[in-house]
């Protein structure tokens, strides 16, 4: 039997989108509906928390340590870690639709792609979409009629893209151009009401160093593992109905991170669950991959000092950018 520890009592209203950075040795994820972006440190146990100023779904890191791409409301902004300030880049969607940026994931080539959800879950719309972020700042929209985008990840070994749509039930497997990033040859991967033992819906997903797709239950108290030929590989339960994204982090690769789901979304978690909204670790017994940086240009490359990356900086870099 697995143990799954908590890594941390957070009492998050939306935990989601664990990421760990390499260079800080540290995971950032957020809580959307707390509106805020932490940053958890393993070795000392101290979590830290920046307000935004809407609600992020996702974010990626960058390679400026500390300078995020943060996907909130209908937009992506610049977030700068040591300072809490958001520098706004670019409309993904019109505001004012009652749709939100929600799962985000880079693929191995640092493209962002992120998905958005109508932001009442529960009324079923579709009306989400699927967005692409290329380095040089041009975005496009890959796919439309989302319930609730979730569960992207990459296997560059294989050269495949995943994605679902949760309130389907349904993991798409694709063929991935890495030098286009064209998704191509949509293929059913895991269809969740193929697996009874499996309660809930696909949620927030990653992929390890064996090819495996480890992906959240949301509802369903579990994660679970899939083999690159959808098979149900292993089932591990969680101490919370509402786990909502899995990622690989630590030293090593060889802790898995799952954030979850406490008071906030379409449906809160019961109050009986006294663990909801906390970030847990599991020992999966495999690693996993890293999460390559946005946008690797020069504007945000570490400086030779290492100095902390001012808000003058990011002034100075989006000003080079296109």
């Amino acid at each position: 039997m697995v143990d799954v520890d908590v890594a941390l009592s957070a009492g998050a209203l939306l935990g989601e989108c664990p990421l760990w950075s390499p260079e800080e040795e540290v995971l950032y994820w957020v809580d959307i509906d707390g509106r805020q972006v932490h940053r958890y440190d393993p070795a000392t146990g101290v979590d830290e928390a920046r307000e935004t100023p809407g609600r992020p779904g996702s974010l990626a890191r960058t390679t400026r340590p500390g300078l995020l791409l943060v996907a909130a409301e209908h937009e992506a902004v610049w977030f700068d870690w040591h300072t809490g300030e958001a520098h706004p880049w670019m409309d993904l969607e019109p505001p004012g639709t009652g749709n939100r940026m929600n799962d985000g994931r880079t693929d191995p080539a640092g493209r962002f792609w992120v998905g958005s959800m109508y932001e009442y879950a529960d009324e079923g719309r579709y009306t989400g979409m699927l967005h692409r972020i290329e380095a040089d700042g041009a975005s496009s929209v890959v796919r439309r009629g989302i319930g609730v985008a979730n569960a992207l990840a990459f296997d560059p070994e294989r050269n495949r893209m995943y994605f679902a749509d949760s309130l389907r039930g349904v993991v798409w497997r694709y063929d991935y151009d890495l030098e286009t990033g064209a998704a191509r040859n949509e293929t059913p991967f895991v269809d969740w009401a193929d697996f009874p033992e499996l309660a809930g819906r696909p949620d927030g997903a990653c992929v390890d160093s064996e090819g495996c797709y480890w992906v959240a239950a949301v509802r369903g108290w579990a994660v679970a593992r899939f083999t690159p030929d959808g098979a149900l590989d292993r089932k591990i339960d969680v101490p919370v109905m509402k786990p909502s994204m899995t990622a690989f982090g630590g030293t090593g690769l060889d802790t898995l991170y799952v954030t979850s789901i406490g008071g906030g979304g379409s449906h809160p978690s019961a109050e009986d669950q006294p663990h909801a909204g906390h970030l847990f670790a599991i020992d999966p017994g495999v690693t996993g991959l890293p999460d390559a940086p946005f946008a690797d240009l020069p504007v945000f490359s570490v400086a030779a000092d290492a100095r902390p990356f001012t808000s003058e900086d990011v002034h100075a870099a989006l000003s080079e950018w296109p």
